[in-house]
């Protein structure tokens, strides 16, 4: 999350935000932010928000290039107990080949807390940047602006709760540091994984598929005797059928994960916010973390203590749930979960630290592949919602299908005609964008679609073998090649 966050916001995200992409789509916002004093100038050193868009601009702007050294140690971080980044070479089946040490959490504890002084100083400037986004274009709320359909499968695991049985799920579930759940026009529907699990619906309509229906049905119960849809992952049986893309049928590889909201009969097309927009809306509802102190959910914010640094104090960031899920807090809550994530690891090596110098240094535990056995997990990845559903039959892999963020944000509209999140955030977009016709950048789709913080080849992967290699780089560098 630190890193990924951070290179996304700051590199990418950022570059939306910068006083060269301003200058060329609203220049009437640039004077202004010229004129305009950043109300928190003290804590990140820019004293207008012009400042702050200039740090902004792509491999010149002080802040973006700030930002690359952060994904430098972010890394390096990693890589003391993975190996390498982005491909771990310590992880395997049953636990991490790496030998836990004090020196290898003395490390990245260095690491951990240059980042923590980093954080005092981007929280405050994003939320200078954003809040400055409302008062000078009124209505940008309506940017990227869908319902509140909010999935969240929760991240970090407590280990003195979890112990990854399916019948025991719903309580290691909300034992987690960001907890699971549903939410719904800001209502927290569920918070159990179960019923989450068993809600996920994989529906067709606009995709390159023909339908399972008339296919085998691999599970058609849970473990604790729950009945299974046939359209859950459990069951789904993959029937690609290519075809020319027509956008009034068929028109994607990605199929149209959704929930069923059995209150209402509705299959509803969930998003993540990016990942931190649901899962701080839902940890926060939720009520049920507490770490020391480090983070806190009050039933309507997460509160996020980070301890004295190098340079600067202790300070409290407090994430309160806004009015909109849209581009703007889409992005804003980005920047606070980078906080988040690093409270959460301050409560981790302390933890780890505990176990070495009680002598409680296994870091691999034996295992054995069942004979016939059903099984899912569920995990936050950066952009949001990952859950596996595996189905093994004579100790063998019988049916397996992953749902990672992308095909959910990505989705295309289903049999019901329900768009998916991408499009669903895009169509009726109000454009703020000051260029004409001729000129004109799209930087209003651009920003909500970006907000989403796609990874588009979650969403179908494909081997089509020998064949013409077709490439197109893009680069929004404005001009700068060194």
């Amino acid at each position: 999350y630190m890193f990924d966050h951070n290179i996304f916001q700051e590199n990418l995200v950022g570059v939306d935000f910068c006083e060269q992409m301003v200058k060329e789509t609203n220049p009437g916002v640039l004077e202004l932010a010229n004129k305009t004093a950043a109300p928190h100038a003290a804590d990140h050193g820019y004293k207008t928000i012009g400042d702050i868009m200039r740090s902004l601009n792509p491999f010149v702007g002080e802040f973006y290039r700030e930002a690359l050294q952060v994904s430098r140690y972010t890394r390096e971080a990693f890589c003391l107990m993975e190996g390498r980044h982005v491909h771990p070479s310590t992880l395997y089946p049953g636990g991490t080949g790496t030998t836990a040490t004090i020196q290898i959490f003395t490390d990245y504890l260095v690491r951990l807390m240059r980042y923590v002084e980093w954080m005092k100083k981007v929280v405050p400037m994003h939320d200078d940047l954003f809040d400055f986004w409302y008062q000078a274009l009124p209505g940008y709320e309506m940017v990227g602006y869908r319902r509140t359909l909010l999935g969240c499968w929760g991240s970090f695991q407590d280990p003195d709760v979890c112990d990854y049985d399916y019948k025991t799920m719903d309580k290691w579930g909300r034992a987690m540091f960001v907890t699971p759940g549903v939410v719904v026009d800001g209502q927290l529907v569920t918070t159990s994984l179960v019923d989450i699990n068993l809600g996920i619906r994989i529906l067709l309509g606009s995709s390159y598929y023909d339908d399972w229906e008339d296919q085998r049905t691999y599970v058609d119960k849970d473990p604790l005797g729950n009945p299974v849809d046939k359209r859950h992952p459990w069951n789904q049986t993959t029937l690609p059928k290519p075809q020319k893309r027509d956008f009034s049928d068929k028109y994607s590889w990605t199929m149209s994960p959704r929930w069923f909201d059995k209150r209402t009969g509705d299959y509803l097309a969930l998003d993540t916010g990016g990942g931190p927009l649901a899962r701080l809306w839902a940890t926060a509802l939720a009520g049920m973390v507490n770490l020391g102190g480090l983070v806190e959910s009050t039933g309507h914010s997460v509160k996020i203590r980070l301890p004295k640094s190098a340079l600067k104090p202790e300070v409290e960031f407090e994430w309160k749930i806004p009015k909109w899920s849209n581009a703007i807090e889409r992005d804003r809550a980005r920047t606070y979960f980078q906080a988040y994530a690093a409270a959460v690891a301050l409560h981790c090596v302390d933890k780890a630290l505990a176990e070495l110098h009680a002598g409680r240094t296994q870091t691999w535990s034996d295992f054995t592949v069942p004979k016939d056995a059903i099984g899912c997990g569920f995990h936050e990845a950066v952009r949001g919602v990952l859950s596996h559903h595996m189905v093994i039959e004579n100790g063998k892999i019988a049916n397996y299908h992953p749902y990672p963020p992308t095909p959910w944000n990505g989705s295309v509209r289903d049999i019901y005609g329900t768009p998916g999140p991408y499009e669903d955030a895009v169509q009726n977009t109000p454009i703020f964008e000051e260029n004409g016709p001729e000129g004109f950048k799209g930087i209003d789709i651009m920003r909500a679609v970006r907000s989403f913080d796609p990874c588009l080849p979650c969403g179908v992967h494909m081997y089509l073998g020998e064949g013409k290699e077709l490439q197109k780089v893009l680069s929004p560098t404005f001009g700068v090649h060194e």
